[in-house]
């Protein structure tokens, strides 16, 4: 039997609810650019199966015909201009952690359990959430930050967990990630590591196949999440122990598809 050893987790729609901070951010630097885009929140929703912001505006472009260096050109300019205007939003809003994030990272500092992030997000945009939310040493709390900035290959590549592995030092089997769109959670599962999915609006239909637990969110005591898929063994909020016993049993898979919810009762 494994130990659990650390927890890796995505960033944008895992800690926090971030993915509309992103849309708006993206839209502004489309107008600042002269850039012909404007993604509606249900374009934006497609558009999150693309992982990594510079990406998407790639796929757009070239699909409204730009093409060559101008193309290229635009990309960077637009998603340099995009990620000031992501971290002043940031700055300036009053951003919250996820129902049961600031929980559990606690609990593990407190229980010597790693924390990791994997994210196909820029350095910056994380160190500037970890200071929004956790404060002036959050990124102290994180023994391991793999990012778009040195992680080329993007989810669902594993590329960024076995990075994340390697830095820890540790096997997959000691190990599970919390994600929350299907792409990361086939990025995790390529890497060996087990998945814990906390769904948003923005990723509730994507398909979270052979992960172990399913949830909208990681619940707290007195406010519980609710079970999507998988096995919960008795508990209402992810801890330490429920994250522990999905680590060890094989129990709380599913195959294919979305998966019908398993009841914990």
């Amino acid at each position: 039997m494994s130990e659990l050893k650390a927890i890796i987790f995505d960033m944008d729609g895992t800690l926090a609810d971030t993915e509309e901070l992103h849309r708006r951010a993206f839209n502004l630097a489309f107008k600042e650019c002269a850039c012909p885009l404007n993604w509606s929140r249900r374009e934006y929703k497609q558009l999150l199966s693309i992982s990594g912001g510079r990406e998407r505006i790639h796929h757009c472009l070239r699909r409204a015909g730009v093409a060559g260096d101008e193309l290229q050109r635009t990309v960077d300019t637009v998603h340099k201009s995009k990620s000031v205007l992501y971290r002043q939003i940031l700055v300036a809003g009053n951003i919250e952690l996820r129902p049961g994030i600031r929980r559990l990272v606690e609990e593990c500092r407190l229980a010597g359990v790693k924390l990791a992030i994997a994210t196909s997000s820029s350095s910056e945009n994380v160190n500037t959430l970890l200071h929004s939310t956790f404060g002036p040493d959050g990124r102290k709390l994180f023994t391991s930050v793999a990012t778009s900035d040195f992680i080329t290959e993007q989810k669902p590549a594993p590329a960024a967990y076995r990075y994340t592995l390697s830095n820890l030092e540790l096997n997959a089997q000691e190990c599970i990630a919390i994600e929350d769109t299907g792409n990361g959670n086939l990025a995790a599962l390529a890497a060996g590591i087990k998945t814990v999915i906390t769904t948003h609006p923005l990723t509730i239909d994507n398909d979270f196949a052979g992960a172990s637990l399913v949830v909208n969110h990681l619940g707290e005591p007195g406010k519980p999440f609710r079970l999507i898929a998988g096995t919960a063994y008795d508990s209402d909020y992810v801890d330490l122990g429920l994250l522990k016993m999905l680590l060890s049993s094989a129990a709380g898979q599913y195959p294919g598809g979305m998966a019908k919810v398993a009841s914990n009762r």
